[in-house]
């Protein structure tokens, strides 16, 4: 009888890994249709980057290729000049927020 009880947990584990595969496949797809496509990302210190998004990892850094830098205005109406850094590395813990520029979304869709 013992046997029985353990084969049955490890179905139970095994369809505990296969649902936890999925959700992974699916966030992995997610992050694959976001590569190069425009994001904007706000950091902690106020400033926001802009620019194609090349890849990421476990700890959430992110890549930027073609990124220019907004300083935080203290005027809500102007963004001021921004300043053109190409190559960025944000690190994760520096990430308020990410945003998927509409226009790159749309770009896509009807490109397919």
């Amino acid at each position: 009888m013992p046997n029985m009880a353990t084969g049955n947990e490890e179905n139970g584990s095994d369809m505990q890994s296969e649902s936890e595969e999925s959700s992974y496949s699916m966030a992995r797809q997610k992050l694959e249709s976001l590569l190069n496509k425009n994001m904007r990302i706000r950091m902690t210190d106020g400033r926001t980057l802009v620019g194609l998004f090349l890849c990421t990892d476990r700890d959430c850094n992110v890549i930027l290729g073609s990124a220019q830098e907004f300083l935080k205005s203290t005027d809500s109406f102007s963004q001021g000049e921004p300043r053109v850094l190409g190559l960025a590395m944000i690190p994760g813990h520096h990430v308020v927020s990410i945003e998927v520029e509409s226009e790159s979304l749309v770009n896509n869709s009807q490109g397919m």
